[in-house]
């Protein structure tokens, strides 16, 4: 059964501790119920068919809460450990959880994207899903005379990019709800669970002409115009509209 990200991680995580808490009442040494709690986080991450950063998500985040909790513990009162968590759905709201995480675009992920994809003034181009503002800066540097806009669900982010991304005007909001129909290149570095919807909406939104760029994730069963790899492991793929089917 297909779950929804991050409830995969919270269900192991989940686990691991009633593991961790519950073998030493049989008798385990907690060192032992530990390990034990690990090697059964790490299995379910080898096992379970996901990208290698959920994996690597998965298999810190237990150890990463021992430390955390443990560091702590009688210190603070219980209400402060819901801070943390405030803290977390300010930044990755709950609406942005079927979204791709906060991963940046790097730096040289989009060289040669303009000469595929010319634009020129007064075209718009839209980051969907800006994050701090990674690829607003990549998308800068190919189009630095056109108008680069960033969308952006989480507030936290959308103002720290903001301040980051002078250049862009970047707004909250929900990159599924907005319309694209006005942009010239809409810019995505989601997941590949994602694609599919992007692609309808691309299609349903984006004048002929139009192009939807995604980083890394090509969109099944849609032919591309053309694929860049200017970094190792992240090529670009470019859909141009009205878009074909394979």
């Amino acid at each position: 059964m297909k779950l929804p990200w991050p409830l995969p991680a919270l269900l192991t995580w989940a686990a691991a501790w009633a593991l961790f808490t519950g073998l030493p009442a049989l008798g385990l040494p907690a060192l032992a119920a530990f390990g034990v709690a690990l090697a059964g986080v790490t299995a379910v991450a080898w096992w379970w068919p996901a990208p290698r950063w959920r994996k690597l998500i998965v298999v810190a985040g237990f150890p990463l809460s021992i430390v955390a909790t443990g560091s702590a513990v009688g210190a603070l009162p219980a209400w402060a450990w819901l801070l943390p968590l405030a803290l977390l759905l300010a930044v990755y709201p709950m609406q942005a959880w079927r979204d791709a995480p906060v991963f940046p675009t790097p730096a040289r992920a989009l060289a040669g994207l303009a000469a595929q994809a010319p634009l020129p003034p007064p075209a718009r181009v839209l980051d969907a899903g800006c994050g701090l503002g990674a690829g607003l800066r990549a998308l800068h540097a190919e189009y630095p005379a056109v108008q680069i806009e960033g969308l952006e669900w989480s507030w936290p982010l959308a103002l720290w990019c903001r301040l980051r991304c002078r250049f862009a005007r970047v707004r909250r909001g929900d990159i599924w709800a907005a319309d694209w129909s006005g942009y010239d290149l809409v810019y995505l570095f989601q997941r590949p669970e994602s694609m599919a919807r992007a692609l309808d909406k691309a299609g349903r939104e984006l004048r002929p002409g139009a192009w939807l760029v995604s980083l890394e994730f090509a969109a099944a069963g849609w032919v591309p115009q053309a694929r860049l790899q200017s970094v190792e492991g992240k090529p670009v793929w470019l859909y141009r509209a009205p878009f074909k089917r394979r």
